[in-house]
Protein backbone atom coordinates (compact mmCIF):
# COMPACT_ATOMS: atom_id res chain seq x y z
CA UNK A 1 0.00 0.00 0.00
CA UNK A 2 1.22 3.42 -0.96
CA UNK A 3 1.53 5.69 1.89
CA UNK A 4 1.33 8.93 0.08
CA UNK A 5 -2.27 7.94 -1.19
CA UNK A 6 -3.46 6.77 2.14
CA UNK A 7 -2.96 9.79 3.55
CA UNK A 8 -3.87 12.10 0.64
CA UNK A 9 -7.67 10.11 0.86
CA UNK A 10 -7.74 10.03 5.05
CA UNK A 11 -6.34 14.16 4.77
CA UNK A 12 -9.43 15.28 2.46
CA UNK A 13 -11.51 13.03 4.30
CA UNK A 14 -10.77 14.02 7.87
CA UNK A 15 -10.70 17.84 6.36
CA UNK A 16 -14.60 18.14 4.65
CA UNK A 17 -15.18 16.02 8.03
CA UNK A 18 -14.64 19.09 9.85
CA UNK A 19 -17.22 20.86 7.95
CA UNK A 20 -19.61 18.16 8.56
CA UNK A 21 -19.53 18.61 12.13
CA UNK A 22 -20.15 22.08 12.40
CA UNK A 23 -23.70 21.75 10.90
CA UNK A 24 -25.97 21.30 14.80
CA UNK A 25 -24.07 25.00 15.61
CA UNK A 26 -27.08 26.07 13.56
CA UNK A 27 -29.69 24.03 15.71
CA UNK A 28 -27.88 25.71 18.60
CA UNK A 29 -27.58 29.09 17.38
CA UNK A 30 -31.65 28.79 16.37
CA UNK A 31 -32.48 27.71 20.19
CA UNK A 32 -30.01 30.06 21.66
CA UNK A 33 -27.84 28.13 23.20
CA UNK A 34 -24.50 29.70 22.84
CA UNK A 35 -23.02 26.91 25.04
CA UNK A 36 -23.25 24.23 22.51
CA UNK A 37 -20.93 25.78 20.10
CA UNK A 38 -18.21 25.20 21.53
CA UNK A 39 -18.12 21.41 21.45
CA UNK A 40 -18.67 20.91 17.87
CA UNK A 41 -16.51 23.44 17.05
CA UNK A 42 -13.63 22.12 19.05
CA UNK A 43 -14.39 18.62 17.09
CA UNK A 44 -14.20 20.88 14.17
CA UNK A 45 -10.66 22.21 14.87
CA UNK A 46 -9.47 19.21 15.51
CA UNK A 47 -10.32 17.16 12.81
CA UNK A 48 -9.20 19.81 10.40
CA UNK A 49 -6.21 19.71 12.12
CA UNK A 50 -5.98 16.23 11.76
CA UNK A 51 -6.13 16.11 8.47
CA UNK A 52 -3.97 18.53 8.15
CA UNK A 53 -1.48 16.88 9.57
CA UNK A 54 -1.85 13.77 8.21
CA UNK A 55 -1.23 14.85 4.92
CA UNK A 56 1.89 17.07 6.32
CA UNK A 57 3.34 14.45 7.59
CA UNK A 58 2.48 11.17 5.51
CA UNK A 59 2.68 12.08 2.10
CA UNK A 60 6.05 12.83 1.27
CA UNK A 61 7.67 14.68 -1.74
CA UNK A 62 5.83 12.99 -4.15
CA UNK A 63 1.88 14.20 -3.67
CA UNK A 64 -0.44 12.03 -6.31
CA UNK A 65 -2.18 14.58 -8.88
CA UNK A 66 -5.39 12.46 -8.35
CA UNK A 67 -6.67 9.13 -6.61
CA UNK A 68 -7.62 7.29 -10.08
CA UNK A 69 -5.70 4.42 -9.60
CA UNK A 70 -5.88 3.49 -6.01
CA UNK A 71 -5.96 -0.04 -5.14
CA UNK A 72 -8.18 -2.56 -3.44
CA UNK A 73 -6.41 -2.72 -0.19
CA UNK A 74 -5.62 1.13 0.02
CA UNK A 75 -9.43 1.62 -0.28
CA UNK A 76 -10.20 -1.08 2.65
CA UNK A 77 -7.67 0.66 4.73
CA UNK A 78 -8.68 4.13 4.27
CA UNK A 79 -12.63 3.42 4.39
CA UNK A 80 -11.68 1.54 7.90
CA UNK A 81 -9.51 4.18 9.30
CA UNK A 82 -11.96 6.78 8.03
CA UNK A 83 -14.64 4.97 10.42
CA UNK A 84 -12.32 4.38 12.81
CA UNK A 85 -11.38 8.00 13.07
CA UNK A 86 -15.17 9.29 12.57
CA UNK A 87 -16.26 7.37 15.18
CA UNK A 88 -13.13 9.42 17.44
CA UNK A 89 -13.77 12.74 16.56
CA UNK A 90 -18.24 12.48 16.39
CA UNK A 91 -17.28 11.49 20.49
CA UNK A 92 -15.62 14.84 20.88
CA UNK A 93 -18.47 16.66 21.39
CA UNK A 94 -20.30 14.10 24.09
CA UNK A 95 -17.24 15.26 25.92
CA UNK A 96 -18.56 18.43 26.44
CA UNK A 97 -21.94 17.37 28.03
CA UNK A 98 -20.01 15.23 30.56
CA UNK A 99 -20.03 11.96 29.40
CA UNK A 100 -17.18 9.71 30.32
CA UNK A 101 -14.42 9.19 27.26
CA UNK A 102 -15.54 5.07 27.05
CA UNK A 103 -19.39 6.54 27.16
CA UNK A 104 -18.91 9.14 24.46
CA UNK A 105 -17.04 6.97 22.35
CA UNK A 106 -20.21 4.22 22.55
CA UNK A 107 -22.46 6.74 22.19
CA UNK A 108 -20.64 8.47 18.93
CA UNK A 109 -20.06 4.69 17.33
CA UNK A 110 -23.30 3.85 17.83
CA UNK A 111 -24.39 6.66 15.80
CA UNK A 112 -22.51 6.70 13.06
CA UNK A 113 -22.88 2.55 13.08
CA UNK A 114 -26.58 3.21 12.95
CA UNK A 115 -26.42 0.97 15.44
CA UNK A 116 -28.66 2.55 17.74
CA UNK A 117 -27.55 1.33 21.55
CA UNK A 118 -27.33 4.27 24.09
CA UNK A 119 -25.66 4.89 27.27
CA UNK A 120 -27.84 7.59 27.63
CA UNK A 121 -30.16 7.26 30.94
CA UNK A 122 -31.57 10.93 31.21
CA UNK A 123 -32.98 13.44 28.38
CA UNK A 124 -31.72 16.59 29.97
CA UNK A 125 -29.64 18.04 27.05
CA UNK A 126 -29.70 20.90 24.64
CA UNK A 127 -31.55 20.31 20.99
CA UNK A 128 -27.96 20.34 19.98
CA UNK A 129 -27.06 17.52 21.43
CA UNK A 130 -30.04 15.33 20.37
CA UNK A 131 -29.68 17.12 16.58
CA UNK A 132 -26.27 15.44 16.69
CA UNK A 133 -27.00 12.04 17.37
CA UNK A 134 -29.66 11.76 15.24
CA UNK A 135 -27.24 13.53 12.40
CA UNK A 136 -24.36 11.17 12.67
CA UNK A 137 -26.75 8.02 12.83
CA UNK A 138 -28.15 9.91 9.06
CA UNK A 139 -24.70 10.41 7.80
CA UNK A 140 -23.63 6.96 8.67
CA UNK A 141 -26.77 5.36 6.88
CA UNK A 142 -25.59 5.89 3.38
CA UNK A 143 -22.13 6.25 4.47
CA UNK A 144 -19.50 9.05 5.22
CA UNK A 145 -17.66 7.93 1.79
CA UNK A 146 -20.54 7.38 -0.29
CA UNK A 147 -21.37 11.28 0.36
CA UNK A 148 -18.17 12.52 -0.16
CA UNK A 149 -17.94 10.30 -3.45
CA UNK A 150 -20.70 11.92 -4.66
CA UNK A 151 -19.56 15.86 -3.83
CA UNK A 152 -15.73 15.45 -3.98
CA UNK A 153 -14.12 15.74 -7.17
CA UNK A 154 -10.80 13.94 -6.33
CA UNK A 155 -12.67 10.64 -5.55
CA UNK A 156 -14.93 10.93 -9.12
CA UNK A 157 -12.84 7.80 -10.25
CA UNK A 158 -11.40 6.46 -7.50
CA UNK A 159 -14.04 6.38 -5.31
CA UNK A 160 -15.07 3.24 -7.11
CA UNK A 161 -12.96 0.80 -4.52
CA UNK A 162 -14.08 3.09 -1.45
CA UNK A 163 -17.72 2.75 -2.39
CA UNK A 164 -17.51 -1.22 -2.25
CA UNK A 165 -15.00 -1.48 0.56
CA UNK A 166 -17.43 0.62 2.23
CA UNK A 167 -20.95 -1.01 1.19
CA UNK A 168 -20.24 -4.61 0.19
CA UNK A 169 -22.63 -6.76 -0.72
CA UNK A 170 -23.18 -9.92 -2.05
CA UNK A 171 -22.24 -8.03 -5.78
CA UNK A 172 -21.15 -5.54 -6.80
CA UNK A 173 -24.24 -3.51 -7.31
CA UNK A 174 -23.83 0.30 -9.28
CA UNK A 175 -27.03 1.63 -11.59
CA UNK A 176 -24.82 3.71 -13.61
CA UNK A 177 -22.10 3.99 -15.74
CA UNK A 178 -19.79 6.91 -13.28
CA UNK A 179 -19.49 5.65 -9.60
CA UNK A 180 -20.25 9.02 -8.86
CA UNK A 181 -23.52 9.39 -10.23
CA UNK A 182 -24.26 6.44 -8.56
CA UNK A 183 -23.65 7.94 -5.38
CA UNK A 184 -25.14 11.23 -6.64
CA UNK A 185 -28.83 9.26 -7.30
CA UNK A 186 -28.51 7.18 -3.80
CA UNK A 187 -28.07 10.00 -1.49
CA UNK A 188 -30.92 12.52 -4.00
CA UNK A 189 -33.07 9.45 -2.51
CA UNK A 190 -31.67 9.08 0.51
CA UNK A 191 -32.63 12.86 1.11
CA UNK A 192 -35.59 13.27 -0.60
CA UNK A 193 -37.37 9.66 1.24
CA UNK A 194 -36.02 12.06 4.74
CA UNK A 195 -38.03 15.30 3.31
CA UNK A 196 -40.95 13.18 2.94
CA UNK A 197 -41.32 11.74 6.15
CA UNK A 198 -40.46 15.02 8.24
CA UNK A 199 -43.43 16.56 6.08
CA UNK A 200 -45.59 13.75 6.86
CA UNK A 201 -44.33 13.64 10.77
CA UNK A 202 -45.37 17.25 10.75
CA UNK A 203 -48.65 16.77 9.32
CA UNK A 204 -49.11 14.43 12.11
CA UNK A 205 -48.41 16.75 15.15
CA UNK A 206 -45.05 16.19 15.81
CA UNK A 207 -42.55 18.79 16.03
CA UNK A 208 -40.38 20.44 13.45
CA UNK A 209 -37.35 19.33 15.57
CA UNK A 210 -38.73 16.04 16.57
CA UNK A 211 -39.57 15.28 12.95
CA UNK A 212 -36.15 16.30 11.65
CA UNK A 213 -33.97 13.92 14.45
CA UNK A 214 -36.48 10.86 13.50
CA UNK A 215 -36.43 11.06 10.36
CA UNK A 216 -33.27 11.09 10.09
CA UNK A 217 -32.65 8.43 12.29
CA UNK A 218 -35.50 6.13 10.49
CA UNK A 219 -34.31 6.62 6.84
CA UNK A 220 -30.66 5.70 8.14
CA UNK A 221 -32.16 2.54 10.24
CA UNK A 222 -30.54 4.15 13.35
CA UNK A 223 -33.62 4.40 15.49
CA UNK A 224 -32.08 7.65 18.03
CA UNK A 225 -34.80 9.85 19.05
CA UNK A 226 -35.44 12.77 21.56
CA UNK A 227 -38.08 11.41 23.19
CA UNK A 228 -37.05 8.90 26.03
CA UNK A 229 -39.54 6.37 25.39
CA UNK A 230 -38.68 6.33 21.17
CA UNK A 231 -41.75 6.46 18.99
CA UNK A 232 -43.87 5.18 21.65
CA UNK A 233 -43.47 8.41 23.40
CA UNK A 234 -45.61 10.15 21.24
CA UNK A 235 -48.65 8.09 21.53
CA UNK A 236 -50.28 7.97 17.62
CA UNK A 237 -50.95 5.93 15.60
CA UNK A 238 -50.54 7.91 12.76
CA UNK A 239 -46.68 8.44 13.36
CA UNK A 240 -46.15 4.86 14.34
CA UNK A 241 -47.91 4.06 11.04
CA UNK A 242 -45.30 6.57 9.27
CA UNK A 243 -42.52 5.35 10.39
CA UNK A 244 -43.39 1.37 9.93
CA UNK A 245 -43.59 2.65 6.15
CA UNK A 246 -40.43 4.69 5.90
CA UNK A 247 -38.45 1.79 7.86
CA UNK A 248 -39.51 -0.47 5.28
CA UNK A 249 -38.46 1.70 2.56
CA UNK A 250 -35.45 2.63 4.43
CA UNK A 251 -34.49 -1.38 4.20
CA UNK A 252 -35.64 -1.44 0.59
CA UNK A 253 -32.19 -1.36 -1.65
CA UNK A 254 -32.06 2.25 -3.14
CA UNK A 255 -30.76 0.76 -6.25
CA UNK A 256 -34.06 -0.98 -6.54
CA UNK A 257 -35.83 2.18 -5.33
CA UNK A 258 -34.20 4.51 -7.94
CA UNK A 259 -34.72 2.12 -10.79
CA UNK A 260 -38.59 2.40 -9.55
CA UNK A 261 -38.04 5.85 -9.48
CA UNK A 262 -36.52 6.22 -12.83
CA UNK A 263 -38.71 4.19 -14.88
CA UNK A 264 -41.79 5.37 -13.41
CA UNK A 265 -42.82 1.47 -12.90
CA UNK A 266 -43.68 0.31 -8.90
CA UNK A 267 -44.10 -3.76 -10.32
CA UNK A 268 -40.33 -3.35 -10.39
CA UNK A 269 -40.19 -3.93 -6.54
CA UNK A 270 -42.40 -7.38 -7.23
CA UNK A 271 -40.14 -8.47 -9.95
CA UNK A 272 -36.83 -8.53 -7.27
CA UNK A 273 -36.46 -12.06 -6.05
CA UNK A 274 -34.49 -10.45 -2.39
CA UNK A 275 -37.74 -7.84 -2.24
CA UNK A 276 -40.11 -10.66 -2.50
CA UNK A 277 -38.44 -12.20 0.03
CA UNK A 278 -38.08 -9.32 2.33
CA UNK A 279 -41.37 -8.32 2.09
CA UNK A 280 -42.93 -11.87 2.87
CA UNK A 281 -40.50 -12.94 5.86
CA UNK A 282 -41.55 -9.13 6.83
CA UNK A 283 -45.28 -10.31 6.70
CA UNK A 284 -44.80 -13.76 7.96
CA UNK A 285 -42.98 -12.90 10.99
CA UNK A 286 -45.40 -9.95 11.62
CA UNK A 287 -48.82 -12.31 11.32
CA UNK A 288 -47.49 -15.02 13.93
CA UNK A 289 -46.20 -12.07 16.43
CA UNK A 290 -49.85 -10.18 16.14
CA UNK A 291 -51.73 -13.46 16.95
CA UNK A 292 -49.07 -14.07 19.87
CA UNK A 293 -50.19 -10.75 20.99
CA UNK A 294 -53.82 -11.18 20.63
CA UNK A 295 -53.97 -14.46 22.26
CA UNK A 296 -50.79 -14.32 24.96
CA UNK A 297 -50.16 -10.63 25.43
CA UNK A 298 -54.40 -9.22 25.78
CA UNK A 299 -53.51 -6.77 22.88
CA UNK A 300 -56.59 -5.84 20.61
CA UNK A 301 -56.27 -6.78 16.77
CA UNK A 302 -55.21 -3.47 15.69
CA UNK A 303 -52.64 -3.30 18.71
CA UNK A 304 -51.39 -6.50 17.83
CA UNK A 305 -51.08 -5.73 14.11
CA UNK A 306 -49.79 -2.41 14.31
CA UNK A 307 -47.06 -3.31 17.14
CA UNK A 308 -46.23 -6.65 15.70
CA UNK A 309 -45.30 -5.15 12.05
CA UNK A 310 -44.05 -2.04 13.80
CA UNK A 311 -41.23 -4.72 16.00
CA UNK A 312 -40.29 -6.74 13.39
CA UNK A 313 -39.23 -4.22 10.80
CA UNK A 314 -37.29 -2.22 13.34
CA UNK A 315 -35.16 -5.07 13.70
CA UNK A 316 -35.09 -6.44 10.23
CA UNK A 317 -34.07 -3.13 9.61
CA UNK A 318 -31.56 -2.57 12.07
CA UNK A 319 -33.55 0.49 13.23
CA UNK A 320 -34.03 -0.22 16.73
CA UNK A 321 -36.63 2.45 17.95
CA UNK A 322 -39.69 0.80 19.60
CA UNK A 323 -43.62 1.50 19.53
CA UNK A 324 -43.54 -0.31 22.41
CA UNK A 325 -41.45 -2.18 25.28
CA UNK A 326 -41.27 -5.17 23.41
CA UNK A 327 -38.90 -6.82 26.93
CA UNK A 328 -42.45 -7.14 28.70
CA UNK A 329 -44.05 -9.67 25.44
CA UNK A 330 -43.94 -13.30 26.35
CA UNK A 331 -41.28 -15.60 25.24
CA UNK A 332 -43.71 -16.69 21.90
CA UNK A 333 -43.44 -13.11 20.62
CA UNK A 334 -39.56 -12.55 21.86
CA UNK A 335 -38.23 -15.78 20.26
CA UNK A 336 -40.04 -14.79 17.56
CA UNK A 337 -38.09 -11.17 17.13
CA UNK A 338 -34.94 -12.50 17.81
CA UNK A 339 -35.55 -14.34 14.78
CA UNK A 340 -35.86 -10.94 12.78
CA UNK A 341 -32.43 -9.63 14.53
CA UNK A 342 -30.70 -12.40 12.37
CA UNK A 343 -32.63 -11.63 9.11
CA UNK A 344 -31.36 -8.32 7.89
CA UNK A 345 -32.66 -5.73 5.78
CA UNK A 346 -32.45 -5.82 1.80
CA UNK A 347 -28.37 -5.40 0.58
CA UNK A 348 -27.38 -1.52 -0.71
CA UNK A 349 -30.04 -0.33 1.47
CA UNK A 350 -29.89 1.98 4.90
CA UNK A 351 -30.29 -1.67 6.99
CA UNK A 352 -27.48 -3.49 8.62
CA UNK A 353 -27.87 -7.35 9.47
CA UNK A 354 -27.03 -10.55 6.91
CA UNK A 355 -28.77 -8.99 4.50
CA UNK A 356 -31.98 -10.91 2.48
CA UNK A 357 -29.94 -11.48 -0.61
CA UNK A 358 -27.45 -13.27 1.19
CA UNK A 359 -30.11 -15.64 2.89
CA UNK A 360 -31.36 -16.28 -0.51
CA UNK A 361 -28.13 -17.69 -2.09
CA UNK A 362 -27.59 -19.46 0.93
CA UNK A 363 -31.08 -21.50 0.50
CA UNK A 364 -31.00 -21.64 -3.22
CA UNK A 365 -27.59 -23.33 -2.73
CA UNK A 366 -28.38 -25.49 -0.22
CA UNK A 367 -31.10 -26.65 -2.63
CA UNK A 368 -28.75 -26.80 -5.64
CA UNK A 369 -26.80 -28.94 -3.34
CA UNK A 370 -29.39 -31.75 -2.81
CA UNK A 371 -30.07 -31.62 -6.45
CA UNK A 372 -26.69 -32.59 -7.21
CA UNK A 373 -26.70 -35.35 -4.88
CA UNK A 374 -30.00 -36.80 -6.83
CA UNK A 375 -28.64 -36.38 -10.13
CA UNK A 376 -24.68 -36.24 -9.96
CA UNK A 377 -24.34 -35.50 -13.56
CA UNK A 378 -27.03 -32.03 -13.42
CA UNK A 379 -25.51 -28.51 -14.34
CA UNK A 380 -27.16 -26.35 -11.43
CA UNK A 381 -26.94 -23.04 -11.72
CA UNK A 382 -28.08 -20.85 -8.96
CA UNK A 383 -29.68 -17.24 -9.95
CA UNK A 384 -30.99 -14.04 -8.86
CA UNK A 385 -33.45 -12.02 -11.14
CA UNK A 386 -33.02 -14.32 -13.64
CA UNK A 387 -29.23 -14.06 -13.49
CA UNK A 388 -26.47 -16.94 -12.78
CA UNK A 389 -24.76 -15.72 -9.71
CA UNK A 390 -20.83 -16.84 -9.82
CA UNK A 391 -20.02 -19.66 -7.40
CA UNK A 392 -17.27 -16.88 -6.42
CA UNK A 393 -19.88 -15.04 -4.68
CA UNK A 394 -21.69 -17.66 -3.66
CA UNK A 395 -18.52 -18.86 -1.66
CA UNK A 396 -17.86 -15.24 -0.47
CA UNK A 397 -21.47 -15.54 1.12
CA UNK A 398 -21.03 -18.43 2.90
CA UNK A 399 -18.28 -16.98 4.22
CA UNK A 400 -19.47 -13.61 5.00
CA UNK A 401 -21.89 -15.70 7.37
CA UNK A 402 -19.37 -18.09 9.30
CA UNK A 403 -17.19 -15.07 10.04
CA UNK A 404 -20.66 -13.39 10.96
CA UNK A 405 -21.84 -16.00 13.45
CA UNK A 406 -18.30 -16.12 14.69
CA UNK A 407 -18.23 -12.64 15.81
CA UNK A 408 -21.66 -13.02 17.20
CA UNK A 409 -20.92 -16.03 19.28
CA UNK A 410 -17.06 -14.63 20.52
CA UNK A 411 -19.41 -11.36 21.71
CA UNK A 412 -21.64 -13.24 23.38
CA UNK A 413 -19.80 -15.45 25.27
CA UNK A 414 -17.44 -12.26 26.15
CA UNK A 415 -20.15 -10.18 27.60
CA UNK A 416 -22.00 -12.87 28.64
CA UNK A 417 -19.19 -13.80 31.18
CA UNK A 418 -18.69 -10.46 31.75
CA UNK A 419 -21.95 -9.49 33.34
CA UNK A 420 -22.56 -12.64 34.18
CA UNK A 421 -26.34 -12.94 32.21
CA UNK A 422 -26.18 -15.03 29.39
CA UNK A 423 -29.49 -12.92 28.05
CA UNK A 424 -27.62 -9.57 27.77
CA UNK A 425 -24.30 -11.48 25.87
CA UNK A 426 -26.49 -12.96 23.50
CA UNK A 427 -28.65 -9.85 23.15
CA UNK A 428 -25.65 -7.26 23.24
CA UNK A 429 -23.76 -9.42 20.85
CA UNK A 430 -26.37 -9.41 17.62
CA UNK A 431 -27.43 -5.96 18.48
CA UNK A 432 -23.90 -4.67 17.95
CA UNK A 433 -22.46 -7.03 15.12
CA UNK A 434 -25.56 -6.43 13.64
CA UNK A 435 -26.26 -2.80 14.14
CA UNK A 436 -29.41 -3.28 15.67
CA UNK A 437 -29.61 -1.60 18.98
CA UNK A 438 -31.56 -3.01 21.72
CA UNK A 439 -32.24 -6.17 22.49
CA UNK A 440 -34.10 -7.56 25.49
CA UNK A 441 -34.57 -7.15 29.15
CA UNK A 442 -34.54 -4.32 31.71
CA UNK A 443 -30.85 -3.17 30.84
CA UNK A 444 -30.55 -4.04 27.08
CA UNK A 445 -34.41 -3.35 26.07
CA UNK A 446 -35.68 -0.60 23.98
CA UNK A 447 -36.17 1.33 27.26
CA UNK A 448 -33.28 0.56 29.00
CA UNK A 449 -29.61 1.83 28.29
CA UNK A 450 -26.38 0.41 27.91
CA UNK A 451 -25.10 2.78 30.29
CA UNK A 452 -24.01 -0.03 33.29
CA UNK A 453 -22.96 -2.59 31.60
CA UNK A 454 -18.67 -3.30 32.13
CA UNK A 455 -16.66 -1.66 30.38
CA UNK A 456 -14.94 -4.11 28.91
CA UNK A 457 -18.47 -5.03 27.40
CA UNK A 458 -18.84 -1.55 25.92
CA UNK A 459 -15.57 -1.79 24.08
CA UNK A 460 -16.51 -4.91 22.84
CA UNK A 461 -19.68 -3.78 21.28
CA UNK A 462 -17.91 -0.63 19.72
CA UNK A 463 -15.78 -2.86 17.82
CA UNK A 464 -19.02 -5.06 16.86
CA UNK A 465 -20.19 -2.07 15.97
CA UNK A 466 -17.66 -0.84 13.69
CA UNK A 467 -17.12 -4.32 12.39
CA UNK A 468 -20.66 -5.19 11.61
CA UNK A 469 -20.96 -1.86 9.68
CA UNK A 470 -18.04 -2.89 7.48
CA UNK A 471 -19.69 -6.22 7.04
CA UNK A 472 -16.96 -8.28 8.64
CA UNK A 473 -15.19 -9.35 5.71
CA UNK A 474 -12.98 -6.21 5.39
CA UNK A 475 -12.13 -6.41 9.01
CA UNK A 476 -10.91 -10.05 8.48
CA UNK A 477 -8.61 -8.64 5.18
CA UNK A 478 -6.49 -6.81 7.40
CA UNK A 479 -5.92 -9.65 9.66
CA UNK A 480 -4.00 -11.16 6.82
CA UNK A 481 -0.17 -9.92 7.09
CA UNK A 482 0.28 -9.70 3.81
CA UNK A 483 -2.14 -6.51 3.67
CA UNK A 484 0.21 -4.51 5.82
CA UNK A 485 2.46 -3.85 3.30
CA UNK A 486 3.39 -0.14 3.10
CA UNK A 487 5.65 1.83 0.49
CA UNK A 488 6.23 5.26 0.12
CA UNK A 489 4.65 5.92 -3.04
Amino acid sequence: MRINYIATALGIILMYISLVILVPIIVALIDGDFSSIIPFFTASVISASSGFAIKKLLQGEEIPENLNDIKKAEALFIVAVSWILFGVISAIPYLFYNLSPLDSLFESVSGITTTGATIITNYDYPKAFFFWRSFTQWLGGLGIIVLFIAILPQFAVAGRQMFFAEAPGPTEDKFTPRIRNTASALWKIYTGLTIIQITLLVCGGMTLFDSICNSMSTIAAGGFSPNPESIMGYHSNYITWITIIFMFLAGTSFNLLYKVINKKNPLLLFKNDEFKLYTLIFLVLSGLIAIALVVNNNYSIFEGITHALYQVITLMTSTGSASVDFAKWDITAKLLLFIAMFTGACASSAGGGIKIARWALVFKSLKAELVRILHPNAIVNIKMDNVTVAPEVIRQTIVFILYYFMIFAIGALAIGLLEQDAAIGLTSSITSVGNIGPGFGTITGPMGSFSSLHPVSKMIMIASMLIGRLEIIPFFVMLEADFWNFKDN
